[in-house]
């Protein structure tokens, strides 16, 4: 989709004029008077193909040229190296000056990052999509800008609906009716009727999911962790249920959502909680996308998920970076990435394009529920541990729901301390 490039706002327009007084001790000043920024970004490509380098370097070429003045060093790192390779460079004082990765918190604890406010003008700031924009703020205020984003739908193979009798136009709206259904599919001889998948991949996700649907979470409106709440542990109760009764994979423990969704993709699964990037691998199948169904009800509401760039205060560079950050959240920029990686927006412009897109037809579902989706608890710095080490344990909550999340409970309290 082509569309002509935004100028930028005055304000930012206004900073980019004014670098000329930039150039003391720390700036990057070079001797012809222009200024380098240090650009880390995390590769979205897939074993080699599509790598976001291609992507980057062009929008880069588009900014150098149109503020000739400001460098741009890009760095671009595969998702399973990222985060080490970012906190060497932050330990060894070599902290770039925009970093795009899965997570800020730590950096903003810290004092490290420079607030939203320092680095958007106000025009692109309140382009941010609200619900996103807040998963970006500490203690009140802003020091991540969401990226790109994700949320969760539930996902129904219609052919396998139909072979056990069942009428994929009506897809489950409660718990009780998800097991009506898996039911159905497992006497009608399909593999897996329900994948839960709780590997280590995204057993976070996993959970929350079906957290949601029965108003539990990870933690409460004060912010403190209820990972052992009544309604987490009935919710793995009702997992347990499924697996016990051979509805689910045999061991969700061990299953990773990858293989899943493959599995799906072939015909063998019924049910999957599903995710937009699933869209090409099944453009032309016959498939059902819908809300999630939660205990009584569908979910008020599913996870959401999003990436952030986050601004370094050290090279004192805010200036420059407000005029990259203004350039690459344009809409035509923000639309391009999204739709090569089949990721959703965090801008209002964005969503608007992509909801007047004919092309995009298939991603709809999606952009419907992605502004009342709900994120993890982002802004918490002990998040990251505690998150590593629910991917790893919660798995076992299909076992023993009490002794599992009582125990991820604990963990989390002493992560606090």
């Amino acid at each position: 989709m082509k569309r002509p490039l935004f100028t930028l706002s005055v304000v930012s327009l206004g900073s980019v004029l004014a670098l000329s007084a930039c150039g003391g001790p720390g700036s990057g000043a070079s001797a012809d008077g222009s200024t380098t920024i240090k650009f880390v970004a995390a590769d979205y490509g897939s074993n080699g193909d599509n790598p976001s380098q291609v992507y980057w370097e062009r929008v880069i070429s588009a900014f150098e040229k149109k503020f000739p003045k400001i460098k741009v060093d890009l760095q671009v790192i595969n998702w399973n190296d990222l985060d080490a390779q970012v906190k060497t460079m932050v330990q060894n004082g070599n902290q770039p000056d925009v970093l795009q990765t899965g997570g800020y918190a730590d950096f903003a604890k810290n004092g490290l990052l420079y607030s939203v406010g320092e680095v958007l003008s106000p025009s692109t700031e309140s382009d941010l999509i609200p619900a996103m924009a807040d998963a970006g703020k500490q203690e009140g205020t802003a020091y991540g800008v969401p990226f790109v984003s994700s949320a969760r739908m539930f996902l129904i193979n219609n052919g396998l609906f139909r072979k056990a009798g069942l009428d994929p136009s009506k897809p489950p709206r409660t718990w009780a009716e998800v097991t009506a259904a898996a039911t159905a599919l497992k006497k009608a001889g399909v593999e897996v009727p329900l994948g839960v998948p709780l590997g280590k991949e995204e057993a976070q996700a996993e959970s929350f999911i079906w957290m949601l649907g029965n108003g539990g979470g990870y933690q409460g409106s004060n912010g403190e962790y209820t990972i052992n709440s009544p309604a987490n542990v009935e919710t793995f109760t009702q997992l347990k249920s499924w697996v016990d009764a051979g509805l689910t994979e045999k061991s969700p423990a061990s299953v990773n959502r990858t293989d899943l969704t493959k599995n799906f993709a072939s015909g063998k699964v019924g049910m999957l909680n599903g995710f937009p990037g699933q869209l090409s691998e099944l453009k032309g199948k016959d498939v059902t996308w819908t809300s999630m169904p939660g205990k009584d009800q569908q979910s008020p509401s599913t996870l959401g998920v999003a990436d952030w760039v986050m601004a370094f205060k050290k090279g004192g560079h805010n200036k420059e970076i407000r005029a990259f950050l203004d350039f690459i959240y344009q809409p035509e920029h923000t639309v391009a990435f999204t739709t090569r990686y089949n990721l959703m927006p965090v801008t209002r412009s964005a969503l608007t394009a992509l909801h007047k897109d004919p092309a995009q037809k298939p991603l709809e579902p999606f952009l419907s529920i992605l502004p009342n989706a709900t994120f993890y608890p982002l802004s918490d710095p002990t998040w990251p541990g505690v998150a590593a080490q629910i991917k790893t344990q919660i798995g076992s909550a299909v076992t023993d729901p009490s002794k599992t999340l009582d125990a991820l409970q604990q963990a989390a309290r002493q992560a606090r301390q």
